[in-house]
């Protein structure tokens, strides 16, 4: 039976890697040699040159959320757009509700 595969990403190069999971070592990108965040195999990485997209996955990383499948096949929501994170941030500073919680939840109160 072969391993399953999931994502890991450097932030820094831009690159996603699928590799075998779970695994003891740290992962290490080829480019840079930076260490790879695990981010789930349900990750679908923005294009290389899209910078808006790769601010929005980092701000996304950085307060922890990941892409990992749901009971239903999927991660759930995620934002898109550095709109969407941005919105959604404030509403975390004015509530004081984890940003973690508040960037997954579909609709804002």
């Amino acid at each position: 039976m072969a391993h399953a595969r999931t994502s890991y990403v450097c932030l820094p190069c831009r690159a996603s890697y699928k590799q075998p999971y779970p695994g003891t070592r740290e992962r290490r990108c080829p480019r840079c040699s930076e260490a790879l965040i695990h981010v789930g195999s349900a990750f679908a990485a923005p294009r290389r040159r899209d910078a808006a997209g790769w601010r929005t996955l980092s701000v996304l990383l950085h307060a922890g959320v990941r892409f990992h499948k749901g009971c239903c096949g999927g991660p759930g929501y995620r934002p898109r757009t550095l709109g969407e994170v941005r919105e959604r941030m404030a509403h975390a500073r004015l509530t004081g509700e984890p940003a973690a919680r508040v960037l997954v939840r579909r609709e804002l109160p």
